[in-house]
């Protein structure tokens, strides 16, 4: 039986256009995208908030290499609307889209560079979120884009960090957000938003998985489907395994186990809980993002996150 949880924590910023994307640093700020203000932020320990750069369009997910830079999936920009009670939420694509692409950026100097516009002349049309693999290379969604009646059907691609190889992994996906490896790196796990659903895939080669036969609509092992109306959005893995994914409309984050039983569910005060983080010396700090308010917030998590590939940790 899951497990029902409040999730409470201390409010490091609010004021925030849409924040996603966190990634912890070592210095005890955290760095995350404002989808729409088009840019990469730095939010410190006493709230103060700062550009790192200017990346126009819809900043998304975002994650730092071992050479110190940034990689950014960029959605290419979404048009917003405001609620009757203050809540922000994306709902189409911008009239000033500009395009899916990756993003290399230089957080010292704020450069800004393209790194992939396009997988074998595909244009991408809404990189979503990305983790990296420690060997060179990343895994990243493209969520799509809906266009009145119309909406792409999504996909997962993998590319290395230098430019020189991008490659499609998996395609089709009806939405695909969240995406993330599992400790030895061997499992691939991508939430769909909305679905609600996470799906793992065997890694068998740079860029490749395994696909599984029909009826799987995609080739991956559906891990588990949330009841009633919920939509998944990004994710994080635990040091030990499990998989938290934050999840939108019942609002908070879902932890489900490497063989597909939904654990917990830590009720946040929003329904747009967006994405998580972990950091801190012992991986036991857990930084959401609540977007339609533009919250971030840290609490203590019962167990410590898995280290990410280029993630440097504060001293204990």
């Amino acid at each position: 039986m899951t497990k029902m949880l409040e999730l409470s924590g201390r409010e490091i910023a609010s004021g925030l256009l849409f924040p996603e994307g966190p990634v912890a640093m070592a210095d005890g700020s955290v760095v995350l995208v404002e989808i729409a203000r088009g840019t990469l932020s730095r939010v410190h320990p006493d709230g103060r908030v700062s550009v790192v750069a200017d990346l126009g369009g819809g900043p998304n997910g975002a994650a730092i290499g071992p050479d110190g830079k940034f990689y950014v999936c960029n959605n290419g920009g979404f048009d917003f609307t405001r609620e009757t009670d203050g809540l922000l939420r994306p709902h189409r694509r911008a009239e000033r889209y500009i395009g899916g692409r990756i993003q290399r950026v230089d957080p010292e100097s704020g450069r800004v560079e393209d790194l992939y516009t396009e997988c074998d002349g595909v244009p991408l049309k809404g990189p979503n979120d990305i983790v990296l693999d420690g060997h060179g290379g990343f895994w990243f969604t493209d969520l799509g884009k809906v266009y009145d009646r119309l909406m792409d059907r999504g996909a997962v691609y993998y590319a290395r960090t230098d430019g020189s190889l991008i490659r499609e992994a998996v395609f089709p996906m009806i939405t695909p957000n969240g995406i993330g490896l599992s400790p030895d790196g061997s499992t691939l796990y991508v939430a769909e938003t909305e679905s609600a659903r996470l799906w793992a895939f065997r890694i068998t080669g740079e860029g490749t998985v395994q696909k599984d036969p029909f009826p799987s609509p995609n080739g991956g092992r559906c891990l588990v489907g949330l009841p009633g109306y919920q939509r998944f959005d990004s994710l994080k893995v635990e040091a030990g395994g499990n998989v938290c994914v934050a999840t939108l409309i019942s609002g908070g984050v879902s932890v489900v186990s490497p063989d597909g039983e939904w654990l917990e569910f830590h009720r946040t005060s929003e329904p747009y809980c967006t994405n998580v983080a972990f950091g801190g010396s012992d991986l036991r700090r857990m930084y959401v993002t609540l977007s339609g308010f533009g919250r971030l917030i840290e609490v203590d998590w019962a167990r410590p996150g898995l280290r990410l590939p280029g993630q440097a940790l504060p001293a204990a």
